[in-house]
């Protein structure tokens, strides 16, 4: 509901793009939540063409991780907005696979960096998506020795 009431008012006011907030952090979580809660290898890319072709939503933050946008807006003196809607209320499972990849993180340093980084280079032809990669009309060449 909230995506068509962004689309809505970008319409209105004549936008074709639309900034949101989501950093690093949001993008990595939200590919385990869909990937644990909705069975797909998806998560949120850093410019996405909307459905009906009309608006570019944007994240220039998408390679920032949380942490440092927090210390960035308090050297900078920025008020913080708290955010009641993406994940930050109690019991959510977002609050849940933030844990896991902190307790992740504390195991080994970097490796929500890794994950991000796996997220840009992606093998289409080693996952199990035939849409993706055309796995039927896959064969071999016979050798002419």
């Amino acid at each position: 509901m909230r995506r068509g009431i962004l689309y809505s008012f970008a319409e209105q006011t004549g936008a074709t793009r639309i900034a949101l907030g989501h950093h690093q952090d949001d993008i990595v979580e939200t590919f385990f939540l869909n990937m644990f809660y909705n069975a797909q290898l998806k998560t949120m890319p850093p410019k996405l063409l909307s459905d009906n072709k009309k608006h570019v939503v944007i994240r220039p933050l998408a390679l920032c991780h949380e942490a440092d946008i927090d210390t960035y807006a308090k050297l900078r003196g920025y008020p913080l907005i708290p955010c009641n809607l993406c994940g930050s209320q109690d019991n959510m499972q977002r609050k849940v696979i933030k844990k896991m990849i902190q307790r992740w993180e504390q195991e080994k340093p970097g490796r929500s960096d890794m994950i991000m980084r796996s997220l840009q280079h992606v093998v289409p032809s080693h996952l199990a998506d035939d849409a993706l990669f055309d796995f039927k009309a896959l064969s071999t060449v016979a050798s002419s020795d």
